[in-house]
């Protein structure tokens, strides 16, 4: 019995690949440009989502860094996809360092550098971070995002400034953002099944309780922190190479502050939840575009009200958090879901 629930939940998981990798192909091919633009960014930020979830949602930890990892991601990418042509012409504050100008890699290994760099800084970081926990930890890595944007402001050598980079070429595509997507999905839920996942639960629920039963709460912690930094580097560089360009101002706080509401609201702990969340937030604030613009209604027709999207986005957050204090999903994921309607059924 326990072997056929196993094979009917594989291929449970093998058909969302499926129909995802049919979903990708499909809107690529017969979606507007602005549609498959919106779906790239929407693709972008659930790689972003899974990955800080993992830190934040499943091990608990209150992080406030992806910012930071983001930007990394982005500059290490867009130094390397810039070509040193394009770059002889940017730097307008001071010249580059002669080095800068011989960088240049393909994409995959500019996305893959990226990730790298996050994570060997975040696994540098989790020494002094991970002394300490809670809002403390927050005030540190909060203090971490801001570190980066201001290294990036005072170094135009390498970055260019506050006029950041331009002419990163275009290569984000459905195919890439929504492929990688898939893949930041399928490796967290891994780990989150696996013997670290359980640990980094453990971690969560009681950190104290944890250490007192023998789990090595640091290597659960720097981990799930390196991971998350890994997929937020690359989803950095994706997003350089769908803006293509680049500054200090495109990752302040209020960036992680749109990952916090992703994730809370979707469910702290569910990846299911942060993928909901994502396309709640990303896409419907897209979406919902047409409330700033002059409407007929009625009969009648009402003068353009700019911002009204946000004041009705705003208002089904809250209802949404009103009745669902743990977020859409909770802890839950979409499998979860399935199998209590069955038993339910039963």
């Amino acid at each position: 019995m326990n072997s056929f629930m196993m094979k009917k939940e594989q291929l449970l998981k093998i058909s969302f690949v499926v129909i995802t990798l049919w979903f990708i192909w499909f809107a690529n091919t017969h979606f507007d440009e602005y549609t498959v633009r919106i779906l790239n960014n929407i693709a972008i930020f659930i790689i972003l989502a899974v990955s800080y979830n993992l830190i934040n949602g499943v091990t608990g930890q209150f992080s406030l860094e992806p910012n930071g990892f983001v930007a990394i991601g982005a500059y290490v990418a867009a130094l390397l996809l810039v070509s040193p042509e394009a770059k002889q012409y940017q730097y307008a504050i001071v010249d580059p360092y002669p080095f800068v100008l011989t960088l240049h890699a393909n994409f995959v290994v500019a996305l893959l550098l990226g990730g790298f760099f996050a994570a060997t800084l975040a696994a540098i970081l989790s020494f002094p971070v991970f002394r300490v926990r809670g809002d403390y930890l927050a005030i540190v890595t909060l203090g971490f995002g801001f570190i980066i944007k201001i290294l990036a402001i005072n170094h135009p050598e390498v970055t260019n400034g506050s006029l950041g980079l331009n002419d990163i070429p275009e290569f984000s595509n459905l195919y890439w953002t929504g492929g990688i997507a898939m893949v930041a999905v399928i490796v967290v839920l891994n780990i989150i099944n696996s013997k670290f996942g359980r640990a980094m639960k453990a971690v969560r629920d009681d950190e104290d309780a944890a250490i007192a039963m023998g789990v090595n709460t640091f290597k659960a912690k720097t981990l799930a922190f390196c991971t998350s930094a890994f997929f937020e580097g690359v989803g950095g560089g994706l997003l350089a190479a769908l803006l293509t360009s680049i500054s200090p101002d495109l990752f302040d706080f209020f960036f992680t502050f749109q990952l916090l509401i992703i994730i809370v609201l979707g469910g702290l702990g569910s990846t299911t939840g942060a993928i909901i969340g994502t396309v709640f937030v990303m896409g419907g604030s897209e979406w919902m575009r047409f409330l700033d613009e002059p409407m007929h209604l009625f009969g009648y027709e009402t003068a353009a009200m700019p911002g009204m999207r946000m004041v009705v986005f705003s208002l089904i957050l809250i209802f949404i958090m009103l009745f669902a204090r743990e977020g859409i999903m909770g802890k839950r994921e979409l499998t979860d879901v399935l199998k209590a309607r069955k038993k339910a059924d039963k």
